[in-house]
């Protein structure tokens, strides 16, 4: 069973620059599509990025529009580790930021219904 963990949030000022992990315990994930979701409080979760496994489609990233030129995931595989590197960050970007593995195997999409093992998030306040 893989045990995801997240770290690296904490309290930034608007503009500034924050780098989430996300650490997958217990087996591999190289193989397997990941995505990072945010929950503001009274809000829905939703997405922020995806990456695909190397295999499917090169490794393609997909991001939501609201963050797309500001963030970045990226996977390492040989430390079974992804990020999320949050640039110009805006208030609006305060969330707990939540990593998850695809169900869908090497393919990872905006859905959250298609992920498990959520970790217990890590989070971001951006003041301004």
């Amino acid at each position: 069973q893989v045990q995801l963990v997240e770290s690296g949030g904490g309290l930034v000022q608007a503009g500034g620059s924050l780098r989430l992990s996300c650490a997958a315990s217990g087996r591999t994930f190289s193989g397997y599509g990941m995505g990072w979701f945010r929950q503001a409080p009274g809000k829905e979760r939703e997405f922020v990025a995806s990456i695909n496994s190397i295999s499917w489609r090169g490794g393609s990233t997909d991001y939501a529009d609201s963050v797309k030129g500001r963030f970045t995931i990226s996977r390492d595989n040989a430390k079974n580790t992804v990020y999320l590197q949050m640039n110009s960050l805006k208030p609006e970007d305060t969330a707990v930021y939540y990593c998850a593995i695809s169900t869908l195997g090497a393919a990872a999409i905006r859905t959250p219904t298609t992920y498990r093992n959520w970790g217990q998030g890590t989070q971001v306040t951006v003041s301004s």
